[in-house]
């Protein structure tokens, strides 16, 4: 079974982050700049504060709360986080983010982020697993 560590590898870039002291429209540039739909927020020790996500945008928006410049971002993050291990395998943390419904899992070792994965790369790893059992299944029925 493939596990997050190897998903991150893939991945191979950097989660996008922006630090305690960033304001909302700090986060909101890094997400456009990078085209994801997150971003980490990160302690100076590399520990994860929260996440702050399109959605928290959106909320922020319907609440008439866009002087972005002017906001911090340690309010309007989300700050109760649930994270995945590196080891975990990708069944498990499909099964926490659809039973939370959240898009965005970070990824933490030794209290330091390591990555983020999305929903999307998880189900695209999901989908080439289960090609490759499949293929795997088919060749020892043929054999």
């Amino acid at each position: 079974m493939m596990q997050l560590k190897e998903i991150l590898k893939r991945k191979g870039d950097q989660p996008v982050t922006v630090p305690t002291t960033a304001s909302v429209a700090d986060a909101i540039h890094a997400m456009n700049e990078r085209k994801v739909g997150s971003v980490m927020v990160l302690e100076a020790s590399g520990a994860p504060a929260g996440i702050f996500t399109e959605r928290d945008v959106l909320n922020l928006c319907a609440e008439n709360r866009t002087d972005f410049a002017r906001m911090s971002i340690r309010p309007c993050m989300t700050c109760d986080i649930t994270t995945g291990q590196p080891e975990e395998t990708i069944s498990a943390a499909l099964t926490v983010m659809t039973a939370k419904r959240f898009r965005h899992l970070p990824v933490v070792e030794d209290g330091k982020l390591t990555g983020v994965v999305s929903i999307g790369d998880l189900v695209k790893a999901k989908l080439e697993e289960t090609a490759q059992e499949a293929q795997a299944l088919r060749e020892y029925i043929t054999t």
